[in-house]
């Protein structure tokens, strides 16, 4: 993630005790790439070292193409690449430790424009005219209008760290990944005025998803600033717990997603010094009583998983490698039973997959 060079300095030492792997070929990606049936993967490249990258991976065609945005216009993306959405036919990149959203025209990956925001982590759509933008180190979201590339307001929350963003009917459920922050904020997206405040199990909430029964699960904790990690259940209507689960110290617990039916929830658990404990992609029905203690896809020793993704439509599991960060990382792709289909090597880092059919 921007700015957490902890992470950084950890993979260094990690990668160094594993033998380097051959990258293979991959095709080059062209401003006239194939725009439909992309899996796009997001690869951050080395904090502070500008090597972040914009990778596809077309399903129809079975090829990988990357570096997309360099090869459509003849330039670096910047320094870490954050996430990305698409709206009204144009993909938003925030590059976080650049200060930028970058905006592509779909179709040939051309530049649209660009939004100059403080360390932008995650974009919500809301509407054609509308969206937020979370922001690292700030207290603020940002609402952008996506139609003329415009900040239109800004929202100040109490805690800093804005990060994940669901929505909720009218309502925007906003986190502050905040290690003294044990609360998650309701915004009316009209107005965009906080409306309730919303308590969840353990510090520093980071991202909130919807399941299928509509109820809230909130991913919590900052393992390495001695935050424990916790899973808590509500209702976002009444802010009633319905289910809390506390991960274990050790476990760094991230990137939390759903499955295309929503009643089962993957996320990774990470250690970045070289064990197997508590390492590897978890999931877990949405009616468990508790935790999973075994792996859905286990780590190796001085191995970690950095980005995970479910295909909507096949229900494939995506996930990515990245290797310490100081060379190519690796996408690992497995079906709903575990069966490993396919792997290919990306850029630098690839912390999140972005599904675009």
């Amino acid at each position: 993630m921007g700015g957490k060079s902890y992470k950084i300095l950890i993979a260094i030492l990690c990668c160094a005790l594993v033998s380097c792997v051959k990258d293979k070929p991959a095709a080059v990606g062209s401003i006239d790439f194939d725009p439909v049936g992309n899996v796009f993967i997001i690869c951050e490249g080395n904090f502070g070292s500008g090597t972040s990258s914009m990778y596809a991976y077309n399903k129809h065609k079975d090829i990988v193409s990357g570096d997309l945005y360099s090869n459509a216009t003849k330039q670096p993306l910047g320094d870490v690449f954050q996430s990305m959405v698409k709206m009204n036919n144009q993909y938003f990149l925030c590059v976080n430790n650049s200060d930028k959203v970058v905006i592509l025209n779909a179709g040939n990956l051309s530049v649209a424009g660009q939004i100059n925001i403080p360390k932008p982590r995650y974009i919500l759509p809301i509407s054609e005219t509308k969206a937020y933008i979370s922001s690292e180190y700030s207290y603020n979201v940002y609402a952008i209008n996506p139609q003329t590339h415009q900040v239109t307001d800004t929202i100040v929350l109490p805690h800093k760290n804005t990060e994940g963003m669901c929505l909720f009917g009218n309502i925007a459920v906003i986190c502050t990944w905040d290690t003294l922050c044990n609360v998650i904020y309701k915004v009316d997206v009209g107005s965009n005025n906080i409306v309730h405040i919303l308590g969840v199990d353990g510090f520093a909430p980071q991202e909130p998803l919807l399941d299928k029964d509509g109820m809230l699960w909130v991913l919590s904790g900052n393992q390495p600033q001695k935050r424990a990690g916790a899973l808590t259940r509500l209702n976002p209507s009444s802010g009633d717990t319905l289910a809390s689960y506390h991960f274990p110290g050790k476990a760094d617990a991230i990137k939390p997603v759903f499955n295309p039916t929503r009643d089962t929830i993957y996320f990774i658990e990470a250690d970045y010094y070289g064990g197997t404990a508590n390492n590897g992609i978890y999931r877990m029905g949405i009616y468990e009583s508790a935790l999973p203690v075994t792996p859905f896809v286990a780590a190796s020793a001085f191995q970690y998983f950095w980005a995970l993704g479910v295909d909507p439509t096949t229900g494939h599991i995506y996930v990515g490698d990245p290797k310490g960060f100081i060379q190519k990382g690796t996408v690992y792709v497995y079906k709903p039973d575990g069966t490993q289909l396919k792997s290919f090597d990306v850029g630098i880092g690839p912390g999140h997959f972005y599904f675009d059919h």
